[in-house]
């Protein structure tokens, strides 16, 4: 696989990684309100929930669910309806910023614990397969081989690692922090369309032929 081919994928996957959907707010919450070394581990707990999407993904699931009309339907729905919620829950945060939600139901806990947090949020987002078969699609063509796979998902992992280490040293200075407060509903309102946009299409895609 050549060198454009590695940087379309792992662009693609960036522009997916770094979005503020749940579990960038979250770390982002947590680096706040915890530090930098707490969201850190955070962080490697979503990214290891990446990872195992991305191994459930590269093994052949996407084929799958390319060759059966009924299950990608199913998950397109399912997928469409996760996005669809994630909008109500970014309207809801314009009335009550869902960063301070966050940060009051955050508990102290152990370097384990906070690792296991993030990884469960991220293995238990169905959307997650999704972003990880289309980022490897950009990239990759019906002739590549089984190394050209792997490329791609460790160059996937990589991104997914490196963003969510910037979110947990990004969120830990106090000039960003505040910077962040003064415009997270406004922010919210634009993610709210744009979940809802998605999810709309998402749902139609399905039932289309």
């Amino acid at each position: 696989m050549d060198l454009y081919s590695l940087l379309t994928i792992g662009l693609a996957f960036f522009a997916i990684a770094i979005s503020p959907g749940p579990a960038n707010i979250s770390n982002a919450a947590i680096a706040m309100s915890r530090g930098r070394s707490v969201s850190l581990v955070y962080g490697f707990g979503l990214s290891s929930g990446l990872v195992a999407w991305g191994i459930v993904a590269a093994s052949g699931l996407g084929a799958v669910l390319q060759t059966s009309v009924y299950l990608l339907m199913i998950l397109k729905v399912f997928g469409g309806l996760y996005l669809i919620w994630l909008a109500y829950l970014s309207a809801k945060s314009v009335v009550t910023p869902e960063i301070d939600q966050t940060l009051n139901a955050i508990q102290q806990t152990s370097y384990f614990s906070w690792f296991m947090k993030g990884f469960v949020l991220n293995i238990s987002n169905p959307k997650t397969v999704i972003a990880w078969m289309a980022a490897l699609s950009v990239g990759l063509s019906e002739s590549a081989g089984i190394g050209h796979l792997i490329s791609g998902v460790l160059v996937c992992v990589l991104v997914g690692f490196l963003t969510n280490a910037f979110y947990s040293l990004c969120f830990s200075f106090s000039c960003v922090m505040n910077a962040y407060k003064k415009v997270a509903r406004y922010l919210n309102a634009v993610f709210a369309s744009i979940y809802a946009f998605a999810g709309v299409s998402l749902i139609r895609s399905g039932f289309t032929k």
